[in-house]
């Protein structure tokens, strides 16, 4: 059976924990933290996701995981037939992840640490996410999914890469990502209704304090 490495706090996890719930994969989870022997046994960067297919082929990285899914289980597929579709689906992924989550991330020490970042720091975070919030609004259309009336990966990736900014912008910055976007509170509300996404809260939250006290740790 397929198994994903990686723990329930980490929204990279989660985005492939729910294509393979969404799509009706069978799977054992690994929990299992970053730099740690057995992370590193199954990825050599030591970063969580990774996959240990059923044939045994060891692979990392979110966004190749969901693709090898997309190729190995096509059944319920997550990217549209269209390949003009496809290729907007793709585009707000990497929207999510570049501009919105990456950006955030950033901050996520001063949040989790109490480390104190420069004004400067935090006007280029702003200002990064500020433009993904713009490309979001310019590409999603809400009806009701991000691209039409379907489910894509584009709504997976962006209802996680979403949870740091969440997390930041209103703490650090007073921005905030859902006062942003028009239509993107009611599309999360919906998202978050969910017995997958419901399933995979309450995983998050029973690994919150094993997860803060991994990172509290010496290193």
């Amino acid at each position: 059976m397929l198994t994903l490495h990686g723990f329930p706090f980490s929204n990279y996890h989660n985005i492939v924990k729910h294509a393979l719930m969404q799509k009706g994969v069978p799977f054992e989870e690994h929990i299992v933290y970053p730099n740690t022997p057995e992370m590193l046994a199954v990825n050599p960067t030591g970063k969580a996701p990774a996959m240990t297919t059923d044939k045994g082929t060891k692979l990392s990285e979110s966004s190749v995981l969901v693709e090898y899914l997309e190729d190995a289980y096509p059944e319920h597929p997550l990217f549209p037939a269209d390949v003009e579709t496809r290729g907007r689906v793709r585009q707000l992924m990497k929207v999510s992840e570049l501009y919105l989550e990456l950006s955030a991330r950033r901050l996520l020490p001063s949040v989790l640490g109490n480390v104190e970042f420069p004004q400067a720091t935090l006007d280029e975070v702003k200002a990064v996410l500020e433009r993904g919030a713009r490309s979001v609004t310019a590409l999603a259309d809400f009806g009701p999914y991000l691209i039409g009336s379907e489910l894509t990966l584009a709504d997976i990736y962006l209802r996680y890469a979403l949870s740091i900014p969440k997390l930041v912008g209103p703490a650090k910055l007073d921005w905030n990502v859902m006062d942003e976007v028009p239509g993107l509170a009611e599309w999360d509300a919906m998202m978050a209704s969910t017995d997958i996404a419901k399933k995979i809260d309450a995983d998050l939250k029973a690994n919150t304090a094993e997860f803060m006290a991994y990172i509290s740790k010496p290193k």
